[in-house]
């Protein structure tokens, strides 16, 4: 499957996740950074935030 550029509104979506909680996980180590695409332009790729919820998902089923 090819992997897909997410741009921060649709992560939110995805996650159930606020942008200041995004980037708050992000100085935490807890969520995957983004990737500059341009110098105003960050996306998350799709693989990421897939192995983000998977991680999630295990750590509640613990």
């Amino acid at each position: 499957m090819p992997i897909k550029i997410y741009r921060i509104k649709e992560v939110c979506e995805i996650t159930g996740l606020r942008p200041s909680s995004i980037y708050k996980q992000i100085r935490l180590n807890l969520f995957p950074p983004g990737v500059k695409l341009t110098a105003r332009s960050t996306g998350w790729p799709s693989d990421a935030i897939d192995a983000w919820l998977k991680s999630r998902i295990a750590a509640e089923r613990l």
